[in-house]
């Protein structure tokens, strides 16, 4: 039996991986409103400028855009208000003890669903100088040129 459309939904944060070295990625849940559930399954989010902060013991996702639901009218939500992540404690713990350290941070690399559930995928990052970058795009290219080479 085929699963339908809406559990595929899987937004990205491509550049995350282009800006950031990941260290470590944890999976957890988000506490969001019906209407910023109704418009993820319809893939109208961004990660693009979204990172995380732990805050008094809990995990807090700042800057993620989720677009109003058309239908939702005067029940909308703020779109990019500060949702809860949803975590252990041991994995909080780690996370800001991770994040404590100079340079770490935070940021969000993929949205999904899962049995249901709203996913996110966290990942601890440092950030990259311009020669990492460039080394990036180096390395991309040739993996494509030889990809196209021996198709």
């Amino acid at each position: 039996m085929e699963q339908p459309s809406a559990e595929r939904v899987n937004i990205s944060n491509r550049r995350a991986r282009f800006e950031y070295e990941i260290l470590d990625s944890y999976e957890a849940g988000i506490v969001l409103k019906g209407s910023e559930v109704k418009s993820l399954r319809a893939g109208k989010a961004n990660l693009q400028d979204s990172y995380a902060v732990v805050k008094n013991g809990e995990v807090w996702l700042l800057n993620m855009h989720i677009s109003p639901y058309e239908q939702a009218n005067q029940f909308n939500h703020d779109p990019i208000r500060t949702r809860k992540l949803l975590l252990n404690k041991s994995e909080i713990a780690k996370l800001h003890a991770k994040t404590n350290e100079k340079g770490l941070t935070l940021v969000p690399l993929k949205l999904y669903f899962k049995h249901g559930m709203a996913k996110i995928e966290l990942g601890i990052a440092k950030g990259k100088q311009l020669h990492d970058k460039r080394e990036s795009i180096k390395s991309r290219d040739v993996e494509r040129e030889m990809r196209r080479h021996s198709a």
